[in-house]
């Protein structure tokens, strides 16, 4: 997307219903995309902050959504966490488009789940009970004992760190390889008042129009199209009991 792009009138929003975006005003295309799949997205382990490599499926999918993405439009820019499974991701698309430089950035990693990180649900809630309810509570400040965040922290981080892409790419088209509980904040914040009402599976890509800082518009939403002819988890992070 170029900056005589800019003209663009309206995106289909989260609730369904075209919303403006004023003519003449550069806005920066997000494309945002949750890394591919690990042995541990596959086995049901909560991630969080542990350093996951992709499996030869995740590799296979990082590829595809790379391939489709070089086909549809120029890319300016590939942003992404600095955790194995999304940098490796990350690579891949960029060889796919060109063979771009991949900036790291810290503030995209997924959520921190403190003690339940490399354990299986059932198991947490076994093992660490005080950290799974707060996991499973409907609270969103509440810190996720053992070294955790809260969601609203997530949330706050995640935010920012889209905000300054966007404003260094005004009228580009840029990608950001990411986890699954950033992509449900990033959700959040362009559809406030209502759920995402799926799970964001490995390599979704969600596409996010910022045209300011305070202005954040969703385009689309967990596409995985680029998965047809491919194994891929239904069982994608939802934002509740695992994690990206």
């Amino acid at each position: 997307m170029s900056a005589s792009n800019s003209r663009f009138a309206a995106d289909l929003g989260c609730d369904g219903i075209a919303h403006s975006v004023p003519v003449g005003v550069a806005y920066a295309e997000i494309v945002v995309v949750r890394h591919g799949e690990t042995e541990w997205n596959a086995d049901g382990r909560i991630q969080g902050h542990l350093d996951i490599e992709l499996n030869e499926i995740g590799r296979r999918q990082a590829t595809a959504v790379g391939e489709r993405l070089s086909r549809e439009g120029k890319i300016s820019a590939i942003y992404s966490s600095d955790l194995k499974r999304a940098l490796e991701t990350a690579n891949l698309i960029a060889t796919a488009c060109g063979g771009l430089e991949v900036i790291q950035d810290p503030g995209l990693r997924e959520i921190n789940l403190g003690e339940l990180q490399g354990l299986h649900p059932r198991a947490a809630a076994r093992v660490c009970p005080e950290a799974y309810k707060v996991l499973r509570s409907q609270r969103t400040d509440r810190e996720i004992p053992g070294g955790g965040e809260s969601i609203d922290q997530v949330y706050q981080r995640s935010t920012t760190c889209l905000r300054n892409i966007s404003m260094k790419h005004k009228g580009e088209r840029v990608v950001v390889v990411t986890h699954g509980g950033v992509i449900q904040s990033l959700h959040r914040w362009a559809c406030p008042n209502k759920r995402s009402g799926r799970k964001v599976l490995n390599t979704s890509v969600n596409i996010f129009h910022l045209s300011d800082a305070d202005n954040c518009i969703l385009k689309s939403w967990g596409d995985v199209s680029h998965l047809s002819q491919m194994k891929y988890l239904s069982t994608g992070f939802g934002g509740d009991r695992t994690s990206g």
